[in-house]
């Protein structure tokens, strides 16, 4: 038998949680990472694969609560294309959850490392070829999301989205921020993974972007047909 997801409150939460932690994740690597090593590749590489392992793993931890999406370009890419559901205050309350689970994963990981918490980022993020890469990093990354719910298998969710996240950082010229919320939340740290606080619209307005992006590519490699893969009522009007 099937069980119903929990309340909204505790989904939330989760995504609170989950959002702080990955966030702590990824800015807490880069401030070690720096400490450790002068060469950008060796830091660039023990951030991705910090980043990548924590998130896999808060995936599988928190995503059978929430669904684990720690991201509102995820958050809202579900809801659309289960808009029939009609949950519209979900979404309000994991956007808020993440935005505020981000800004505090980021002023955890500072604390963490005897930094004043809340100092503002300098690293400016707003060339016009990173922000290129930033909407092609979040169209990889809905794309993922989406095409593992229409194959039906969104058990791989840990690996697959970890590992396409991992790749990102390597592959797209922005390192895959790929998540509004993440992006607020690493304004409040000036370290190797932080972004200037007037650079944070351009990059979610790309990340939007390539929300819209992913979720136009999903559409026309799968359609609109459900994990199950039988055809919506629209389908089977235009193959009827």
């Amino acid at each position: 038998m099937r069980m119903s997801p929990p309340a909204l409150p505790r989904r939330a939460a989760a995504e609170f949680i989950g959002t702080a932690a990955l966030v702590a994740v990824v800015v807490g690597s880069g401030i070690r990472a720096d400490s450790l090593s002068q060469d950008i590749g060796v830091r660039l590489l023990a951030n991705a694969a910090a980043s990548a392992l924590g998130l896999g793993l808060l995936i599988a931890l928190i995503g059978p609560l929430s669904g684990a999406h720690f991201n509102p370009v995820v958050t809202l890419s579900e809801w659309w294309s289960r808009r029939h559901d009609g949950k519209g205050r979900d979404v309000l309350a994991y956007i808020a959850a993440q935005l505020a689970g981000a800004v505090t994963g980021a002023l955890l990981a500072e604390a963490m490392f005897g930094r004043a918490p809340g100092a503002w980022a300098t690293e400016p993020r707003s060339a016009l070829h990173l922000l290129l890469g930033e909407a092609v990093a979040t169209a990889g990354l809905v794309l993922v999301v989406q095409g593992l719910r229409h194959i039906g298998r969104p058990g791989l969710a840990p690996v697959a989205v970890a590992g396409y996240i991992g790749a990102a950082i390597w592959f797209t010229s922005s390192g895959s921020f790929a998540n509004p919320a993440a992006t607020l939340g690493r304004s409040f740290s000036d370290s190797f993974t932080g972004i200037a606080p007037a650079s944070v619209p351009a990059f979610a307005a790309a990340q939007l972007l390539g929300m819209l992006l992913g979720m136009g590519l999903a559409g026309v490699l799968y359609g609109t047909r459900g994990a199950s893969g039988e055809p919506n009522a629209a389908d089977a009007r235009r193959t009827g």
